[in-house]
């Protein structure tokens, strides 16, 4: 127990210890014995690919790792004892642990791969803050120090961290998409074995903001990806800008000129991470931004748009756009329905920028984002189907079409 212990602590990354070759004879006793008493996890291919690491507590019954150390042979790769957490009580940990919860929790036990989960809010800091490089995904984000923070001597080296593997997760056990009040409890998730690379200062912030991990499932797309499997799901902020570079594609087959400038989702476009009013004035303003504000006017001067109204007023990008399509067979009433969507998003941008507003908790603001983005890609679909309709676009074929989409 003492060799198993001691391999499990003294290594960086809490590795099992490799019995094989002439090992194997002199520890299948003990190792049996020990096994049996609960002390002992046998990890095996069976288990994971890589041996030396413990994904998670054992999903294989006593009998089969019993089996495992019976059968072994000094032929063989071999097999790697772990520790469990009844096999480290009482153990006293090395002083390097101090001050990381995290890597206490492993040294007791957790797995390699188990997850830990946090309110949302924990990514704020992150965002926020101009020293890290943060990305947004729809089922997952990533955030680490810049290279110019990172040779600045100004930044403490408690603040050297950085995690590209942290996913979302989601207990919708009450959620109801017709019931604005209804509860979407979105979390983080990470992997315990990033969470031990943060430094002992964000060890202990990130512990602040744990939660239960009651009811939550992490985001089939985030957890798909991370054990390697092919993902043919997407997002609905992916699926909004795939439709973008859909109606780019079209617009430049049709006119010779794409109908937006920039079709890369800005890296900190995503979810709210707090309902709060703040959060979504900022987020109705950046969605403002990659639509209407996205638009070009030069392609509107290609397409013969009037830039002008007859009282020598500037169009703006909406009504250019609606007259683009009014001109080419599309009606009033179709075209104000299907711009309804973006006009909603411009009038919401421009409220606050004309008054004071305090900041407030609003948990109708997660259902609100969702919505209009199922809307907004709605309008973007049905643009894309009426201009796929132009005789240049005939040969075009949407190379996302068999993707299913995800709502949140």
């Amino acid at each position: 127990m003492q060799r198993v212990r001691k391999r499990f602590l003294d290594s960086r990354e809490f590795n099992g210890l490799h019995i094989h070759g002439g090992d194997v004879e002199v520890s299948r006793g003990p190792g049996l014995e020990l096994l049996r008493a609960g002390f002992l996890q046998v990890v095996t291919e069976a288990d994971y690919m890589n041996i030396h690491i413990r994904p998670w507590p054992s999903r294989r019954t006593l009998d089969d790792q019993v089996q495992d150390l019976e059968s072994l042979t000094p032929d063989g790769y071999g097999v790697c004892l772990y520790p469990t957490p009844a096999g480290m009580k009482g153990v006293r940990l090395p002083a390097r642990m101090a001050g990381r919860p995290f890597a206490r929790a492993m040294a007791r036990g957790k797995g390699t791969l188990e997850l830990a989960y946090f309110e949302f809010a924990v990514l704020e800091q992150y965002r926020n803050d101009s020293r890290f490089r943060f990305g947004f995904g729809d089922a997952g984000a990533s955030m680490w120090l810049t290279d110019e923070a990172s040779d600045d001597a100004e930044v403490f080296e408690r603040d050297h961290v950085g995690l590209s593997h942290i996913g979302f997760a989601y207990d919708l056990s009450g959620y109801d998409a017709q019931d604005p009040e209804s509860p979407i409890a979105r979390r983080v998730a990470v992997f315990y074995c990033d969470l031990i690379t943060l430094t002992p200062e964000h060890q202990r912030r990130w512990e602040t903001y744990r939660v239960p991990d009651d009811n939550l499932q992490p985001h089939p797309i985030w957890w798909q990806s991370q054990m390697g499997h092919w993902v043919e799901e997407v997002g609905p902020f992916s699926h909004l800008f795939m439709e973008i570079e859909n109606l780019c594609q079209l617009s430049t087959m049709a006119f010779g000129e794409p109908l937006f400038r920039v079709t890369e989702r800005p890296a900190d476009l995503g979810w709210l991470l707090r309902p709060s009013q703040r959060e979504w004035d900022d987020f109705v303003l950046q969605l403002d931004k990659v639509l209407s504000d996205n638009l070009r006017h030069h392609f509107f001067d290609t397409a013969g748009v009037p830039a002008i109204d007859k009282g020598g007023q500037r169009i703006g990008s909406l009504n250019r756009l609606q007259h683009f399509m009014l001109a080419h067979g599309v009606t009033t009433s179709e075209a104000t329905t299907v711009l309804a969507p973006l006009r909603k998003i411009r009038k919401a941008r421009q409220k606050p920028a004309h008054e004071v507003r305090s900041d407030m908790t609003d948990r109708t603001f997660i259902h609100q984002q969702i919505s209009l983005l199922q809307e907004v890609i709605g309008a973007l679909t049905g643009i894309r189907g009426w201009l796929a309709t132009h005789p240049n676009c005939r040969s075009w074929k949407n190379s996302n079409e068999n993707l299913t989409a995800y709502l949140i």
